[in-house]
């Protein structure tokens, strides 16, 4: 298979755009800014077919149809790319595309380690998605989480305490730490991880007469042993009333503005989600030796999710809008502080969820899952797609062989798109059915598939290939396989 920047420079005329690179806002200020500071030349930017393409991608984790994206090609609105990004967050696959990013983070699976069981599962996926879809306040939506009691069937967010490999209070500070805040609590000093473990001491559960039921609930009778010593993680003493429940006084803390770690981890995964890497990198690991590569955008991305009153979509659009993203994938320098100052849009493989659906839009076929529990609520229909699986317990082979996470530490780090030879196999020998939708003219087929017209000097070549050789080649295709 041809690496994918052979690909990229191969198709130079493809994937950029002649467009001025005149800073959109103070994002592409910013990152501009500190290029010229550094000697970094930024890329141009991608093309209409290039933004389509990484835009549907990102935002929905789906490819345009077809008619869509012919008729985004043919528009001559020099706003269509803002007008195509608000139309995509407003559509139902949002929702489902990042549910699926969240269900990852939050360990949404029912088997073992993590044992939510199929019903809980469901539910917590279903409120996760409601959540995304009505685009519930980003502090709103945590503190839910972190405070609700109630029955895991009945109540979902409380399946925040129950889906971990360990319940004791030092290893839910630890996830708290992890997922909210963007920082690995294990290796803080234990007396640090001690003093936040307070906080969760009176986390009680209890089962119900239901099958699996359980009741998370604010326990008084589990006095911990020095309330006193309950310490916040900037250093701050807390003070625990012995008929409050701890946990909305650790929530307080953690969702008030002037907190120097919550605004900053989502903003920092957000972007690192749209553009590959975080602004520190990774996005789970922020800790006072690994700095931010640039402090003011990240200060100012801070600021507006404030100031918005924490709506994610603003952040979305923000960045979305923004040169920096709109960049190419070809890069105009082989330094390698490129990268890690945005100079151009990261090349990344597809991934497995997404590849698993693409594939089934662009064959016309079904993908076929299963689940280790053979209990209610795992029978999936056909021509469900992946992204929005409900359980990171239902599966398939493909699922597993391109890298999708197993869900069981809740860090970025568990979902693999590293290609392997084995994927590559796969894909080769998987030769494409007969199908109608590939009984089309090859400008079509360059649609659906890579969702751009071909080239002429492509048109000379593949003038004698069969729909079906045609299809299956370009599936095979760095361009194909990757986000560009």
């Amino acid at each position: 298979m041809v690496s994918p920047l052979i690909f990229a420079v191969l198709l130079a005329s493809v994937f950029e755009s002649s467009a001025d690179l005149t800073p959109q806002g103070k994002i592409d200020e910013l990152i501009f800014a500190n290029l010229k500071r550094l000697g970094i030349p930024p890329a141009n930017l991608c093309s209409d077919a290039v933004f389509l393409r990484r835009a549907y991608l990102d935002v929905i984790g789906t490819l345009p149809t077809p008619q869509e994206a012919a008729q985004f090609l043919a528009d001559r609105d020099p706003n269509k790319r803002t007008a195509l990004i608000d139309r995509l967050l407003d559509r139902d696959e949002f929702a489902d595309y990042w549910a699926m990013k969240w269900s990852d983070l939050l360990r949404v699976k029912a088997e073992f380690p993590i044992n939510l069981w199929p019903n809980a599962a469901q539910a917590y996926h279903h409120w996760i998605r409601a959540s995304l879809r009505e685009n519930q306040p980003y502090d709103r939506f945590v503190r839910e989480m972190l405070t609700e009691s109630g029955s895991n069937f009945r109540a979902p967010p409380v399946n925040f305490y129950r889906a971990l490999q360990r319940k004791d209070p030092q290893a839910i500070a630890q996830t708290v730490a992890l997922t909210f805040m963007g920082t690995r609590a294990e290796n803080w000093p234990q007396s640090g991880l001690s003093a936040m473990a307070v906080f969760f001491s009176r986390v009680g559960y209890k089962y119900t007469g239901e099958w699996k039921e359980e009741i998370v609930f604010f326990d008084p009778s589990k006095n911990p042993a020095q309330p006193a010593s309950a310490l916040f993680p900037d250093g701050t003493r807390a003070r625990l009333a012995p008929d409050r429940d701890p946990r909305e006084v650790f929530a307080d803390w953690l969702i008030a503005p002037r907190n120097p770690w919550f605004a900053r981890n989502i903003v920092n995964r957000v972007w690192s989600w749209l553009l590959g890497r975080g602004i520190i990198h990774e996005p789970d690991d922020i800790r006072p030796d690994n700095p931010p590569s640039n402090p003011e955008l990240l200060a100012f991305l801070e600021s507006e999710l404030i100031a918005s009153r924490y709506d994610l979509k603003h952040i979305y659009r923000l960045i979305l809008n923004s040169k920096t993203y709109q960049l190419s994938s070809i890069p105009k320098t082989a330094n390698p502080a490129g990268a890690a100052n945005f100079a151009s849009y990261p090349l990344r493989r597809l991934d497995a969820d997404v590849l698993a659906d693409v594939l089934c839009q662009v064959t016309g076929t079904t993908e076929t899952y299963t689940s280790a529990i053979p209990e209610p609520y795992t029978v999936i229909p056909e021509g469900q797609r992946s992204i929005s699986l409900p359980d990171g317990s239902i599966t398939s082979p493909f699922l597993e062989l391109f890298g999708r996470p197993p869900r069981d530490t809740g860090l970025e780090s568990e979902r693999n798109n590293r290609p392997s030879a084995a994927q590559r196999l796969h894909l080769l020998n998987s030769k494409i059915a007969e199908s109608p939708k590939l009984r089309v003219p090859v400008s079509d087929l360059y649609l659906l598939i890579l969702s751009r017209y071909p080239t002429d000097d492509e048109l000379k070549i593949i003038a004698a290939k069969g729909r079906n050789d045609l299809a299956w080649a370009l599936i095979n295709t760095a361009e194909f396989l990757y986000r560009h």
